[in-house]
């Protein structure tokens, strides 16, 4: 089962894209007043792609009742002026000799104009604390919960994949082991564990007490409990234009949140992987796995890990060419592809997340960069990866 599960991993790593010379008439793509639907995102028509989402878990969602209280607070939250930005891989002069995975992968071009509307976004992941307050409100159970359904995984999977034993399918989520000395990078089901029993509740296995976790970023969130946990706050997953664009924190054209500076001399930036990957942490920055929000500086911006700590969550499908589509255009609040698309696995459905996490590193992923895209299927759970929210600005 574990093999199963990893199989969408193994795509997280492979480099993808293709060259595109055809050059596209420039123009301005808007996008008209829209209206507010049931799992509370503002777009013209239903949920973009909704027919490879999960029916049940969005029937469970379309039934959160929205907090109002929640809905009218703007607390913890930063406002964010929107602008026009360059979106894509940017390197720094001087650093083309950096390993590959340093550098922008296949996905992260062309580089392309986007204009961001104004927005308010948490100034730091969804908590422990605050999603318990969810749960108990609405008795929310998330995906790691609920025993795997195989019917769904099936669909993400080569055809004629066999069914693994019942006891394979039951609750739990990923958590992340170290690799031998003696064992290859590749192997992900070595490093990659699915653990029974875990989920935000219990995110390591050892069922700590949740007061003492209370301000770690919650993980072990699909897609689908990130966009359930919105509608009730009366907020939206942010989209992968609007991430970049809050990550930059008002820089053009640098690497990453804090400028150009390299990773090993600004290690106090965020809660990355120190030492040598996936073998050893030498925890120069504090902290072996997730730190608590708000443990190291904010960017421009003023907000807290949107660079380390934990992957957050986006509301838009992955798609490897999609930046082809964008040549030449200024594109107003883009909202990603209609669909996945995968070179490698054509039966992917995959959804972005972006800011990397306490296992990223120059030899495995960069996701710190400002540009680094990473995608997983809607129902994943990790213990390195989370979320936060955005709120629109409301015109008169």
């Amino acid at each position: 089962m574990k093999r199963l599960l990893l199989f969408s991993l193994l795509v997280l790593i492979i480099s993808l894209g293709c060259n595109n010379k055809t050059k596209k008439e420039t123009k301005t793509i808007t996008i008209s007043k829209t209206s507010e639907n049931m799992y509370c995102y503002p777009i013209e028509s239903p949920l973009l792609g909704q027919n490879y989402l999960s029916e049940g878990f969005l029937n469970t969602i379309a039934n959160i009742e929205l907090d109002p209280e929640k809905d009218s607070s703007l607390e913890g939250m930063v406002f964010i002026k929107g602008g026009v930005f360059e979106m894509g891989g940017d390197v720094a002069p001087g650093y083309n000799a950096q390993i590959p995975t340093a550098l922008p992968q296949n996905d992260e071009y062309p580089k392309h104009t986007v204009k961001v509307n104004d927005f308010y976004m948490d100034k730091h992941e969804v908590t422990v604390k605050q999603f318990e307050e969810f749960v108990k409100a609405t008795n929310y159970v998330t995906v790691a919960e609920i025993d795997i359904n195989w019917e769904e995984l099936r669909k993400q999977l080569p055809q004629g994949t066999p069914k693994p034993e019942e006891g394979s399918l039951k609750a739990g989520s990923l958590i992340f082991n170290y690799l031998d000395q003696n064992k290859q990078t590749e192997s992900l089901d070595q490093w990659w564990v699915f653990t029974q029993d875990v989920s935000w509740k219990n995110p390591n296995g050892l069922n700590p007490k949740l007061s003492e976790i209370y301000n770690n970023p919650v993980t072990h969130i699909s897609w689908y409990d990130a966009l359930a946990y919105a509608k009730w706050a009366g907020k939206r997953l942010p989209t992968e234009a609007e991430y970049e664009y809050a990550m930059r924190g008002g820089r053009e054209n640098t690497m990453y949140p804090w400028g150009n500076s390299k990773i090993d001399v600004k290690s106090q930036q965020g809660n990355f992987f120190q030492g040598d990957f996936p073998y050893k942490n030498t925890k120069d920055d504090g902290f072996e796995k997730v730190a608590p929000v708000m443990s190291f500086k904010p960017n421009n911006y003023g907000l807290y890990d949107i660079s380390g700590n934990v992957w957050e969550w986006t509301m838009d499908w992955y798609s490897a060419t999609y930046y082809l589509d964008l040549v030449g255009i200024q594109s107003l609040n883009p909202k990603g592809p209609e669909k996945t698309f995968e070179i490698y696995n054509p039966n992917a459905t995959h959804k972005v997340v972006r800011g990397g996490s306490f296992l990223c590193n120059d030899s495995w992923c960069s996701g710190y960069r400002n540009a680094r895209r990473m995608r997983l299927s809607p129902d994943s759970g990790m213990e390195h990866l989370g979320f936060r929210l955005v709120k629109d600005v409301k015109t008169p």
